[in-house]
C-alpha cells in the first residue's frame, strides 16, 4: 500500500479542484426537476467542468462512458446518464463527481430530492448526509482510519439504514483511486494510522433496507437487491494535526 502524504500548496490545489467540483454540484442541482433526463444533467455536467477550466475525470476512466455519475433512486452508485431514463416528481438523484483541475483531482456526491419525496426517502437522506459528518469527526493525525468507519456504521445502523460493504471511500489527488480504502463499516481502533498531509474521499452509500447490492448488465450501475432507495454523500477531506479540512466545500 503507498499513501499519498500532500504538502500545504498540494492541498491547496485539490482545494481548488473540490470548489469547482462544488460549484458543479450546485449548477445541477438548480437544473434538477421532472421531466428531464439523466443524460441531459450528464452533458450539463462535462459542459459546465470544461467551461471552468476542468476536466470531468470519469469520463474515459477505465472505460465509463459518462462526465459524471448520475444514479437514481435503488441505483447506489456509477448511474450512466442516458436519453430514455427521465426524472420523476419524488425521485432521489446523486451526483457523483471527480473533477482535475491543473492535475489534481476532487470526489464528491450529494443526493438530492426532486420535488416532495416520501418519508422514507427523507429518512435516508437525512441520515445518510449525518453520518459523513459524525464519522468525519473522528478523523486527525496519530489515530486509526477505523474509528471513522465504525462510527458510520453504528449511526447508520442505529437509524436504521444498511450500510453497503463492498463499495467505500479512498486516497485521492493525483489519481481518482489512491491507497488507503475507507470502507463504511468496521471496529473502532483498527486500521491504518492516519498522518498528517493525507487526502482520502470518505463517502458513505447507505440504503434504506438491506446493504446487498448488484451490478446491471452495463457492467456499472450498482443497485440495491431488494430495491430500495440508495444515498451517497461525499466529501474529499484533508487531515491535520487536530482534525480535517474539507477540501469539496463552498
Amino acid at each position: 500500500m503507498k499513501i499519498n502524504i500532500y504538502s500545504d500548496e498540494e492541498i491547496q490545489k485539490i482545494k481548488k479542484s473540490g470548489h469547482l467540483n462544488y460549484m458543479t454540484h450546485q449548477y445541477l442541482k438548480d437544473l434538477l426537476k421532472p421531466g428531464i433526463s439523466t443524460k441531459y444533467l450528464d452533458d450539463e455536467a462535462g459542459k459546465f467542468i470544461r467551461e471552468h477550466g476542468g476536466i470531468p475525470t470519469c469520463l474515459g476512466f477505465e472505460g465509463y462512458p459518462g462526465n459524471i455519475c448520475v444514479s437514481v433512486n435503488d441505483e447506489v452508485v456509477h448511474g450512466i446518464g442516458r436519453e430514455d431514463h427521465i426524472i420523476k416528481e419524488g425521485d432521489i438523484v446523486t451526483f457523483d463527481i471527480v473533477v482535475t483541475l491543473d492535475g489534481y483531482m476532487s470526489d464528491s456526491a450529494t443526493t438530492w430530492p426532486v420535488g416532495k419525496i416520501n418519508k422514507e426517502k427523507e429518512h435516508l437522506l437525512y441520515h445518510t448526509e449525518k453520518s459523513l459528518y459524525v464519522g468525519l469527526k473522528e478523523l486527525k493525525a496519530g489515530v486509526p482510519l477505523g474509528n471513522l468507519s465504525a462510527r458510520i456504521q453504528q449511526y447508520a445502523e442505529k437509524h436504521g439504514l444498511g450500510v453497503v460493504r463492498e463499495l467505500g471511500g479512498h486516497g485521492v489527488g493525483h489519481e481518482m483511486h489512491e491507497d488507503p480504502f475507507v470502507p463504511n463499516y468496521g471496529k473502532y481502533g483498527t486500521g491504518i494510522e492516519l498522518k498528517k498531509g493525507m487526502v482520502i474521499a470518505v463517502e458513505p452509500m447507505l440504503t434504506a433496507g438491506d446493504y446487498q447490492v448488484s451490478m446491471l448488465d452495463d457492467d456499472w450501475t450498482i443497485v440495491t437487491d431488494d430495491y430500495s432507495p440508495a444515498a451517497h454523500f461525499e466529501h474529499t477531506v484533508a487531515i491535520t494535526e487536530d482534525g480535517y479540512e474539507i477540501l469539496t466545500g463552498e
